[in-house]
């Protein structure tokens, strides 16, 4: 072991081979960057069961902490019945088998809801249209009575893209419809990969959540093994903060959204709007995307519902507005409170950059993981200012404020 030490030469040797080591592969990966994505997918691709599982495990830990803090301790303590290790054992997959029912009951409502609506839709657009175009010729010529110029410059835009609309419906739309239907039963093999992942990884997410204190202790060990004790306890406050942030966003963003879909389905009942479980739906999906979310999902169905009635369409994008008022103003914050600490500006480029590498995903993802890394790195920079001995708040960097505080240190 001394000779090691005392060596420079062998220092020096091992240092120059980590540095050529390093240069190759910092080459190989510059110019052969392709294969290294190759190599990560085909490595995701194989670990996907067991992401799934994770993300799975992640999203109904909230469930279970529920189901066993609040429902089942409480009523097995106000009974004066001791629980013992089996019995937890029992209670904790009980919960897990519970909450895995209530996430497989929701998806399969969901798509129950959403995708005979879908077809009924479509094909009520393709079969009404030349109605709707004959209503909306009927409307537009009583309207601009009094105007015969501009009814009869309005007519003839009718006249002109009416014919064109409608054979886009019939030649285009149906055709591609009928093109992705063959195209997912020729992909049945990747739909039935999917599944099977799903099903891995459903799997894997109970066992993660029926041995997650375990699982936690022995991260905390191998951390701790790796690191010193002071970097352990950084990474671990670091850990707990995104914990807090990313899961606290997600499922407050999850009860708002189901907040304003049922809001939405009682104000379209109320205005006799069309489509309303498809409409209500849409919008509570959507609205998960936050700041973009409302109006993807508004879009959409106020054309769905001017191909009904043009007035209320119109209703319905002022009910929409009026919704989305609250929510930004009143039910959102109640409910997420201060759980990202980001700006608007930095809510619409984390939604940007997270869309635009990972599409939709990445815009719903892209606000709490931008929260986390914005929050580490003004952590970092507080610190370094703190060790420089400088103020820390961002009213001392002020012009004004600086001046002043240059003339005390002075």
């Amino acid at each position: 072991m001394k000779f090691f030490k005392d060596n420079p030469y062998l220092n020096w040797g091992i240092t120059g081979f980590l540095a050529a080591a390093a240069s190759m592969l910092f080459y190989f990966g510059i110019f052969h960057m392709n294969i290294i994505i190759d190599g990560i997918s085909v490595v995701l691709r194989i670990l996907m069961p067991l992401i799934y599982g994770a993300v799975i495990a992640y999203l109904l830990n909230p469930v279970l902490n529920f189901l066993e803090k609040k429902v089942i301790y409480p009523l097995l303590a106000s009974r004066n019945r001791k629980v013992g290790k089996k019995s937890r054992k029992l209670i904790r997959y009980f919960c897990i088998l519970l909450a895995v029912f209530l996430l497989c009951w929701v998806v399969y409502s969901l798509l129950m809801t959403i995708l005979p609506e879908i077809l009924n839709s479509t094909v009520n657009i393709i079969n009404n249209f030349p109605q709707f175009m004959d209503d909306m010729q009927k409307w537009a010529g009583k309207s601009l009575d009094n105007n015969p110029d501009l009814n009869a410059f309005v007519l003839g835009l009718f006249d002109k893209y009416a014919v064109r609309f409608e054979n886009y419906l019939t030649r285009d739309i149906l055709p591609q419809l009928q093109g992705a239907l063959l195209h997912l039963s020729s992909g049945v093999w990747d739909v039935l990969i999917f599944f099977k992942n799903i099903v891995i990884g459903i799997i894997v997410s109970v066992y993660i959540l029926a041995d997650k204190e375990t699982f936690t202790a022995r991260g905390k060990m191998l951390l701790y093994a790796l690191c010193s004790q002071r970097w352990a306890g950084r990474i671990l406050e670091n850990l707990r903060f995104t914990h807090r942030t990313f899961g606290g966003f997600i499922i407050g963003k999850m009860v708002d959204s189901l907040i304003i879909g049922i809001l939405c389905y009682l104000g379209t009942g109320i205005l006799k709007m069309p489509y309303r479980v498809l409409v209500s739906v849409i919008v509570g999906v959507t609205n998960i995307i936050p700041f973009f979310g409302p109006y993807l999902g508004a879009v959409p169905c106020a054309f769905l519902i001017l191909l009904v009635s043009p007035i209320k369409s119109l209703y319905f994008i002022i009910f929409i507005l009026v919704l989305q008022q609250f929510d930004g103003n009143i039910l959102g914050p109640k409910i997420l409170g201060e759980s990202t600490g980001l700006s608007s500006f930095m809510v619409i480029l984390s939604i940007l950059v997270g869309g635009g590498l990972f599409g939709i995903v990445g815009m719903f993802v892209g606000v709490p993981v931008c929260a986390v890394l914005y929050a580490l790195f003004w952590r970092y920079i507080e610190k370094t200012l703190s060790y420089k001995h400088l103020p820390c708040e961002t009213n001392s960097y002020l012009d004004n404020n600086m001046d002043e505080y240059r003339a005390e240190e002075e």
